[in-house]
């Protein structure tokens, strides 16, 4: 039934409608690029506003833009088969430099996170986002699902090891995306709900003992997010002054460039976590819904392709990277209306960065090539 709504929407319809030009060559596929250009224009226009309308900060975000569109597209020229052959080398180099940023890496930012290579910095964190589902996807292609306990024990530790190398770093909130884009491929490749409740329960019993390795910041965070104030004008107030900006603006908000929490520097990380408040502000209930609801039907393109996949390969990947996108901005929107403690995600596409805009444009060139090279089998 869920299949037959999605091929009913006009989603298909669009994207069919688009075959026969050279987008097919191209292996764009034009309803996704129009989603991602919309939340992009959108996302500048918050962007100026927020940074107090600092142009050169926007023309960055522009150039970050552009080199993440020609990602996507350089990625989505490349065939799903090749990606699955590919998928154990990229994991493996990924790996090893997750390993060498802990004693070589550059710091920034409170953490040690990134390579230097001269030309270019790389979070090899960010390409461990692409690598875990790409390995786990190829796994279970090969094998007979849905899985056994046998299955997931090997997943385990493909897992694990990025996540924790990368939460040592410190950098949480990229640990917990990298753990929901290895969980998801298991969860779609058939995880048994016995299996799920044994696992949420080890997790629950995990958790009290998991204080105890966390950092000191990190305690704090848990801290305020349970009672923010606690600690008003310290630890807590990053989340209180979100949440008075996101109130204030009501409805209909107070209008583009007329927010005063941002503008008068009252929100902290107002151009990167806590970007979303200022929508807020600005434009109100209203603006956040059509905000909401771009990344939504960004989502429903992604789970339409991934219904629509060729085969078990493609369509766990496609799953996978879908669900992470949705993990990624309902997280941000999350800590940043004090439902979710902060964690240090960006809200994907909006928030000012290069890194993680990569890496998600990356996930599009392998939807729109999971989705196009489809199409030129089939046909």
């Amino acid at each position: 039934m869920l299949s037959n709504f999605f091929k009913s929407t006009i989603f298909s319809q669009t994207s069919d409608s688009l075959y026969g030009s050279s987008k097919q060559n191209l292996h764009i596929d034009g309803t996704l690029f129009s989603l991602i250009l919309t939340l992009c224009a959108v996302g500048l226009i918050i962007l100026y506003s927020a940074s107090g309308q600092n142009m050169k900060m926007v023309e960055l975000q522009i150039g970050h833009f552009l080199f993440g569109f020609a990602v996507m597209f350089v990625f989505a020229q490349v065939s799903p088969m090749t990606w699955q052959r590919t998928a154990i080398w990229l994991y493996g180099a990924s790996l090893i430099m997750l390993i060498v940023v802990l004693f070589i890496g550059h710091v920034g930012k409170g953490g040690q996170r990134w390579l230097n290579l001269g030309i270019i910095r790389i979070q090899p964190a960010e390409l461990m986002k692409l690598a875990i589902p790409l390995t786990l996807a190829s796994y279970y292609h090969k094998i007979t699902l849905p899985i056994r306990m046998n299955a997931v024990l090997i997943a385990v530790p493909l897992i694990l090891i990025p996540a924790a190398l990368t939460a040592k770093q410190p950098d949480l909130g990229t640990a917990i995306l990298l753990f929901i884009a290895g969980a998801s491929v298991l969860f779609l490749a058939g995880l048994s709900a016995k299996l799920i409740a044994y696992t949420a329960g080890l997790f629950a019993l995990i958790i009290p003992f998991g204080w105890y390795f966390l950092y000191d910041y990190q305690r704090q965070r848990v801290l305020t997010f349970l009672n923010p104030e606690r600690d008003p004008l310290g630890k807590g107030y990053h989340i209180i002054q979100s949440k008075i900006a996101i109130g204030s603006g009501g409805v209909f908000g107070k209008g583009w460039l007329h927010g005063t929490q941002s503008n008068l520097h009252f929100l902290p990380e107002h151009t990167t976590d806590f970007i979303f408040a200022v929508c807020g502000e600005e434009l109100g209930f209203v603006g956040s819904v059509i905000l909401i609801t771009i990344y939504m039907m960004i989502i429903l393109r992604g789970f339409y392709i991934t219904i629509n996949a060729q085969n078990t390969f493609s369509r766990l990947l496609a799953g996978s990277l879908t669900c992470t996108l949705f993990v990624s901005f309902f997280v941000n929107m999350g800590m940043v209306t004090g439902i979710l403690p902060v964690v240090g995600i960006p809200l994907p596409l909006v928030s000012y960065g290069g890194s993680s805009m990569v890496t998600i444009m990356a996930s599009f060139g392998i939807l729109m090539s999971i989705q196009t090279h489809r199409r030129l089998v089939t046909t």
